[in-house]
C-alpha cells in the first residue's frame, strides 16, 4: 500500500493518490472523515498489475482519518502518517497529515 501527496501551488489542495496491492480483490474503496465514511464514495480502479489506484483532492493544512474497504473488510494503510484510536470501531484509523 502507498500514498502519494501532490500539493498544488495555485490553491490549498493536495492530490492524494492511494495505491493498494490487492490482486485477489474485486473492489477497493477509500472511506474517511472527508466523505462521512461512505464506503462507496471513493472507488479505486483496478489496474492490469492487480493493484487498485485512485486520487482524491483534499484541502491542505488538515488531518484526515481514513481506512480502505477491501471486499467489505476495513484495513489500515501501513504507510499512514499516524494512527488515531476510534472508540466506535474499537480500532485505529489511518491518518493523513496534509
Amino acid at each position: 500500500m502507498s500514498i502519494k501527496k501532490q500539493f498544488l501551488k495555485s490553491k490549498p489542495v493536495c492530490k492524494v493518490t492511494f495505491t493498494v496491492p490487492a490482486e485477489t480483490a474485486d473492489t477497493v474503496f477509500v472511506a474517511g472523515n472527508w466523505n462521512n465514511w461512505n464506503t462507496n464514495a471513493e472507488p479505486l480502479k483496478k489496474l492490469k498489475n492487480g493493484s487498485f489506484k485512485g486520487t482524491v483532492n483534499l484541502e491542505s493544512g488538515k488531518d484526515y482519518e481514513f481506512k480502505y474497504v477491501i471486499d467489505g473488510e476495513w484495513q489500515n494503510e501501513v504507510e499512514a502518517d499516524a494512527y488515531n484510536w476510534n472508540d466506535y470501531a474499537c480500532s485505529n484509523n489511518s491518518v493523513l497529515q496534509l
